[in-house]
């Protein structure tokens, strides 16, 4: 990863758009198997799935075996399976799959089972719930969301003043009040980066008959780590938008403390983040890739 300071207003070039699909992975799914004594339709699946794809705060998912390419995939109507699978996630950010959320994973799953006539088995939930308190300590130890804040050396800045500034470097409107993205040039990926600002303040703003404060001295850019691909430049992104942004906006660069952040800031946050990539993809959940966007989400 280069951590080189980007002249102000210098965004990476992105690659061609992309698309992932989330499967089941044995990493970070509990796994059951159900066994058919004869291979079904995905139709006959699909009308007998339970109606809720989650156990408390774990989402679960199924997957058939097709007869045709030999390979998992989520359930197509027109296909045929030979063998089904169930995962229910062992861990994300609400914390590890506890012995309750497990429990309703089965009573879902055995129900589903019945009604395809399949023969299903679980792990032991013990063996379950000691792999999720695992793998949550891990996620814990390299979770990561870098924000700086921008702050406005002389007067306030409007709304409008933020949005114009923003939008020239990229930022489209964001589903939430206060918020802008830089999109991914991946299909259903995440944003690169986010501006987020008081949600109040931009509510306010968008009310002719507010009485409210409608200005604003603080602006947050951010990135979440394990959700963003690498491949995108976050990084470069992130640094370059920033100074971008500050150089525009008259403001100050400052960290979470209001210590002022300038390149060698950068240069050395860079450098944990190079370690940080390197520790992700040696547990086989790469920042960015499928597997570690379900499991820091």
């Amino acid at each position: 990863m280069d951590a080189r300071s980007i002249s102000a207003g210098e965004l990476p070039d992105f690659p061609a758009a992309r698309r992932n699909t989330p499967r089941l992975d044995a990493l970070i799914d509990a796994m059951a198997t159900l066994k058919l004594e004869s291979p079904v339709s995905g139709a006959f699946v699909l009308a007998h799935l339970p109606t809720s794809r989650r156990a408390g705060g774990k989402p679960f998912a199924i997957e058939g075996l097709s007869t045709v390419t030999g390979e998992w995939e989520a359930p197509a109507s027109n296909a045929q399976y030979s063998e089904l699978q169930a995962g229910v996630q062992l861990a994300n950010r609400t914390g590890a799959l506890n012995e309750i959320e497990y429990s309703e994973f089965v009573q879902k799953i055995q129900g589903c089972a019945e009604s395809v006539n399949a023969m299903p088995d679980f792990p032991d939930m013990l063996d379950v719930v000691a792999r999720a308190r695992e793998l949550d300590a891990f996620a814990g130890d390299h979770d990561a969301q870098l924000a700086v804040h921008l702050q406005a050396r002389g007067a306030a800045w409007s709304v409008g003043y933020i949005q114009q500034h923003a939008a020239r470097h990229g930022f489209v409107a964001g589903v939430l009040p206060g918020r802008m993205v830089l999109p991914s040039p991946d299909e259903g990926a995440p944003p690169v980066l986010s501006l987020s600002f008081d949600s109040q303040v931009a509510l306010a703003a968008q009310d002719p008959n507010t009485t409210s404060p409608v200005s604003l001295r603080d602006v947050t850019v951010s990135f979440d780590v394990p959700q963003t691909d690498p491949g995108v430049a976050p990084f470069a992104a992130w640094q370059a938008s920033v100074q971008a942004l500050a150089l525009g906006m008259e403001a100050a660069v400052v960290d979470d403390n209001g210590n002022p952040l300038s390149s060698e800031g950068f240069a050395s946050i860079g450098g944990e983040l190079s370690q940080l990539y390197q520790r992700l993809e040696a547990h086989d959940v790469a920042a960015g890739s499928a597997a570690a966007r379900r499991l820091f989400s």
